[in-house]
């Protein structure tokens, strides 16, 4: 009861000194409402990479024309790779299920009839399908005579069906694409926006590759080798040999950098996370940094009220209050200030990260882990800044206090 009453009489002092107390509090709102909306953007990131992971494949890997970044849009005009390159890695590299290349170009030009548009075409082989588990929903997909007889055949994406036929149905229609005409003979099934990047999956057409790159193209090179392994858990070993290969075939000796790349979803979700691991340690810091200021703003107005209520003080231990009391009534003044400042600050932090969610293309994940966090700093702050005013308030001489 006496540690309620305590309490009760540093919340009333408190409330008799609103302009005050919010001061106090502000530097916490802020800090916590930027910690908040921090931790709801890494746990954004976080689920997003996770997401691209299993867009990706967990068990494939892309051995990509053309070296230096780990990840990225490839560059369809380097001219590393070529199908020998593909097939041997099929025929050398052991416990791979699906091996599979692929040539392509963005930006091609298309045509039926009167309208036109533009996507990315893909040279492919049959395989493709499966090693994307991506499949026609309207007539067949590329297949290995396709292949072998350079056929005038294509597969297109929803959005080309969209763009160049409308309400016309496009299997059997011929259209034209870089000026060469290819039939429709299936149509993809539908993958829609690639997330925040807001590329169209299905703004895309599938020809042989032997098609795209020698009637379309004119091109004796190839982008990127899909690669599905049997086995996730050999895939850092797979991907060493194939390494070991590309180099022993375009003559590579380290230090040279390699003209190749191999992407995986585990090196795109370790440079995805380093990059927004260094961004949440910098951002987080400064939020910390807005709590430390919150906190020294804290301790300064107390010590300036410990000043101030020093005839209280004197005259609250005259009639038998103990430095014990006194010391938890500035105490709990300072927990209390803490506690209303990471409410505040809690209930901000998530108004601006639905905000965000609502009216922006960055990932955002609100959960209750932020406000765990934010009890854990109102805890710390109030109590190592509120210590040294409630210390002073409690070592008064009520003598010299009521004089």
């Amino acid at each position: 009861m006496k540690i309620l009453r305590t309490a009760s009489e540093g919340l009333e002092s408190l409330a008799a000194n609103k302009l005050r107390t919010c001061f106090m509090m502000a530097g916490t709102v802020v800090g916590i409402a930027a910690l908040t909306v921090i931790m709801a953007i890494g746990k954004g990131t976080e689920a997003q990479v996770m997401r691209r992971v299993e867009n990706f494949g967990p068990r494939a890997m892309m051995l990509v024309a053309g070296g230096g970044r780990t990840i990225g849009p490839p560059d369809a005009s380097v001219a590393t790779l070529t199908l020998a390159d593909a097939r041997a890695v099929r025929d050398e590299v052991p416990g791979l299920e699906i091996v599979t290349p692929q040539a392509w170009q963005m930006g091609a030009g298309l045509r039926f009839g009167g309208n036109q548009s533009k996507a990315t075409m893909w040279g492919i082989e049959p395989e493709w399908h499966d090693a994307w588990n991506w499949y026609t929903v309207e007539g067949d997909g590329i297949t290995d005579e396709d292949v072998a007889t350079m056929a005038r055949v294509c597969v297109i994406g929803s959005s080309v069906k969209r763009d160049l036929f409308g309400d016309v149905d496009p299997i059997g229609e011929s259209l034209y694409i870089n000026k060469v005409a290819v039939e429709v003979k299936g149509v993809l099934e539908r993958r829609g926006v690639a997330g925040a990047s807001g590329g169209d999956f299905d703004n895309r057409i599938l020809l042989p590759i032997t098609t795209a790159m020698r009637r379309v193209m004119n091109v004796d090179h190839i982008g990127g080798v899909r690669i599905i392994t049997s086995d996730a858990n050999r895939m850092a070993d797979q991907a060493e040999q194939i390494t070991r290969l590309m180099r022993v075939r375009h003559r590579i000796t380290p230090p040279a950098e390699d003209d190749f790349r191999i992407n995986s979803p585990l090196a795109i979700a370790e440079v995805v996370r380093g990059t927004s691991g260094t961004l949440t340690m910098l951002l987080t810091g400064l939020a910390g940094l807005s709590l430390l200021v919150g906190g020294v703003v804290l301790m300064n107005i107390l010590l300036i009220s410990v000043a101030e209520r020093t005839a209280e003080i004197g005259l609250r231990r005259a009639v038998g209050a103990t430095r014990r009391d006194i010391f938890h009534q500035f105490l709990t003044e300072s927990l209390s200030v803490t506690f209303l400042g990471m409410i505040l600050g809690s209930a901000l932090g998530w108004g601006v990260s639905l905000a965000i969610q609502r009216w922006t293309t960055m990932p955002v994940v609100v959960s209750w882990e932020p406000l765990a966090v934010a009890i854990g700093f109102a805890l710390l702050i109030g109590t190592f800044f509120g210590v040294q005013p409630a210390r002073r308030a409690a070592r008064l001489n009520p003598v010299e206090a009521l004089r």
